[in-house]
């Protein structure tokens, strides 16, 4: 995470452009540039604006006690104090992402906690269906190798890893959300909660989920296919499952509680690899459907250049990757017992 925090500050802060005169647009003047730079700490050099920028993000932090100080307390809603060091504190408090340029001061965080649950939920629904679609036609596939619906199965996994996703989400939108809506009864655009016609409130529109997940799912259905399938026939040729099968075990007990299981292992790590991409490849998807989630909101803040709102979002996907690693560890003790050894 320093290591994606470094970065993430390095890209966006050597960039062309001062940010003050972003968030001003043509209405500067020299004074009101002097306080922005000020309250942002853009008048700072840049190796004190890392500093100050690591130590928003980290949980364990350095704050003045002067109230005027561009390091005060009193831009954090909740901390608890630690000790006292120097003219300032130690405090503990929550990673703080900074305020919005363009949103009238918004915290990123409010803007993330907004956006983050509609991706969330787009990315569990592509995986789910990538999973089971995927390890069942794998399976179909490693049944049947070498036959007409293994290459059938193979040649179709292979076109949908080789499709681009901005392409496949316009060629979906387009075939079942406008030309063939009248049979699907699906829309073009369309997010999870939408507002009623009647003024009666919000309510959730599950149909508006089932084009983007389904685009957003067709890459890795087609890994899942082809890890699935191979790692499969690899443990069917080994040692364990000739002696259960010579102790009279039945080929389908064989291949469900044993093989299937230890060839799960690979097909998993791929699964939590996507997953936790799909946080950042559903920008396209989401963008083109007007599904309102991070990756579409990533887009909106970049054609508006409000910096600190692609960084925290960056951050957010940085640090999904790294949650969904360690829990990936943890699931392998499960699948595989060999692992705990």
């Amino acid at each position: 995470m320093l290591g994606v925090a470094s970065a993430v500050f390095l890209l966006f802060n050597l960039l062309p452009g001062d940010p003050s005169r972003m968030m001003l647009d043509q209405r500067e003047d020299s004074e009101q540039l002097a306080l922005v730079q000020k309250k942002y700490g853009f008048d700072k050099p840049l190796g004190q604006q890392y500093l100050l920028y690591l130590n928003d993000l980290s949980p364990i932090s350095w704050h003045s006690n002067d109230p005027n100080a561009f390091t005060a307390l009193k831009k954090y809603s909740h901390y608890q104090k630690l000790a006292s060091l120097g003219d300032g504190q130690i405090v503990l408090k929550r990673p703080y992402l900074r305020q919005s340029f363009k949103s009238e001061g918004k915290p990123v965080t409010q803007i993330i906690a907004e956006t983050l649950p509609n991706t969330i939920v787009l990315a569990i629904s592509s995986i789910l269906i990538a999973m089971v679609l995927g390890v069942v036609l794998g399976v179909v596939t490693a049944l049947n190798r070498g036959s007409f619906l293994d290459r059938l199965i193979t040649v179709g996994g292979t076109l949908g890893m080789s499709v681009p996703s901005f392409f496949s989400a316009i060629l979906i939108a387009w075939l079942f959300g406008f030309l063939w809506a009248e049979y699907t009864g699906l829309n073009m655009t369309g997010s999870l909660y939408e507002v009623d016609d009647y003024g009666e409130g919000v309510y959730i529109n599950w149909k508006n989920l089932i084009l983007p997940a389904v685009t957003l799912g067709i890459r890795p259905l087609g890994v899942i296919i082809q890890l699935t399938r191979s790692s499969l026939l690899e443990e069917m040729g080994q040692d364990y499952v000739r002696t259960a099968r010579a102790k009279g075990l039945s080929f389908k007990k064989v291949v469900y509680q044993h093989a299937l299981r230890n060839a799960l292992n690979p097909v998993v790590t791929a699964a939590s690899g996507w997953f936790a991409s799909m946080l950042a490849g559903a920008v396209f998807v989401e963008y083109i459907f007007g599904w309102n989630g991070l990756g579409k909101q990533i887009v909106e803040s970049l054609n508006q250049l409000d910096l600190p709102v692609v960084m925290g979002a960056v951050l957010v996907i940085g640090f999904t990757f790294v949650l969904i690693n360690f829990l990936v560890d943890l699931l392998y003790a499960w699948l595989d017992p060999r692992v705990r050894v």
